[in-house]
């Protein structure tokens, strides 16, 4: 579990550095790269569960949201709120739904 939670936050500061360089918002690689991390590269499972489209079908997209903003209490998901501007949230839920980034 200690392994999980330093691989979480490990993650978690990763991305923040990112954002605090300035780099722009890619959808594709901020999944394939961040959620990769623990769901797997190809986004079929790691420490994570699965978060392929047919994975993913049997959330609603607010489910998803709230998933990606607020983490998931008790896992080793955390919330990526504090790292997401406004509107960034809905992109990653429509890439997780369909693999595309447009």
């Amino acid at each position: 579990m200690t392994k999980a939670l330093a691989l979480a936050a490990a993650t978690v500061a990763m991305a923040a550095s990112r954002a605090a360089a300035g780099d722009g918002f890619d959808v594709e690689r901020l999944v394939r790269q961040d959620c990769g991390a623990c769901h797997g590269m190809t986004l079929k499972g790691g420490l994570g569960p699965a978060i392929t489209p047919e994975a993913v079908a049997r959330y609603d997209d607010e489910t998803l949201a709230t998933i990606i903003l607020d983490g998931v209490p008790g896992t080793p998901m955390p919330p990526w709120r504090p790292l997401l501007a406004p509107g960034q949230v809905e992109p990653i839920v429509r890439f997780l739904r369909t693999g595309d980034a447009e």
